[in-house]
């Protein structure tokens, strides 16, 4: 194989209210966390089981920024593509930490709604939701890249199906 795929692909809900920020270039990045969850029946117990994994996800794309901070609040429900990005950063209290998140830079990703516009806070995830409190990372976002430049929203979901 020639190569190598970096490529997350997300279905779950927003933890919070999207977060807008502005780079240096006065474009817009815009950062939330997303929870996935599993659920499942103790074999041993009876009992329902429920696992959530947090994720950071951050947008370049000015248009999905755009979406997100129009459409998107708490609880909404998403599918999101992107790719895992890991940088390191320094604390207030001067040691170097590291992140990873989900990255829509300007040229890849997508981000999709799944509950409408009407969806979030009080929209009852599917599933059985994303039990527990959101963690506080606390840690802020990158800067976009360099070769970061405009990017229209990738696929077409009108296109017709030849089958």
């Amino acid at each position: 194989m020639a190569g190598s795929v970096n490529k997350v692909i997300l279905v779950g809900n927003l933890g919070r209210d999207p977060e807008v920020r502005r780079a240096q270039d006065n474009s817009k990045i815009v950062n939330f966390t997303l929870a996935t969850s599993e659920n499942w029946k103790d074999r041993q117990s009876g009992e329902r089981r429920e696992k959530t994994e947090w994720h950071r996800v951050v947008i370049f794309n000015p248009n999905l920024a755009d979406v997100a901070e129009k459409y998107l609040r708490k609880g909404s429900k998403v599918y999101v593509e992107g790719q895992l990005q890991t940088r390191k950063w320094t604390g207030n209290d001067g040691v170097e930490k590291y992140t990873t998140e989900i990255v829509l830079s300007r040229f890849r990703g997508e981000l999709m709604m799944l509950d409408g516009r009407g969806g979030g806070e009080g929209a009852a995830p599917s599933g059985g939701g994303y039990g527990g409190e959101e963690p506080d990372w606390g840690a802020p976002s990158g800067e976009p890249s360099p070769s970061s430049g405009p990017r229209s929203p990738g696929g077409d979901l009108d296109d017709e199906i030849p089958f």
